[in-house]
């Protein structure tokens, strides 16, 4: 394969066993490619994977009803609410229309 230019060359050191290195080296060989590319490609794709995971909330069918519904019906707001909002830093802007 041809090699492609690497503006930044940032390095990662990693200790790893004989049997694992031999391993990714067979699944590197076996899709035509260097270890570099199949570690950094196959650790890239799984770091997304893992803060997608972290960052999205599934919500149930129930829960996501329930959602939708105080998104097109908010409830009112009360005394309670509005102190809240009120003790809230104004740079935040949350309740800049808060009347």
């Amino acid at each position: 394969m041809p090699q492609i230019p690497v503006e930044s060359n940032s390095r990662l050191s990693l200790r790893i066993a004989s049997e694992e290195k031999s391993l990714l080296l067979r699944a590197a060989a076996l899709q035509h490619t260097h270890l570099t590319e199949f570690v950094t490609r196959t650790v890239v794709a799984e770091a997304r994977k893992v803060i997608d995971q972290s960052e999205r909330i599934e919500l149930s069918e129930r829960d996501r009803t329930h959602l939708l519904n105080l998104l097109e019906e908010p409830p009112a707001t009360n005394e309670k609410l509005m102190a809240v909002a009120f003790a809230l830093p104004k740079h935040q802007g949350i309740f800049d229309r808060v009347e």
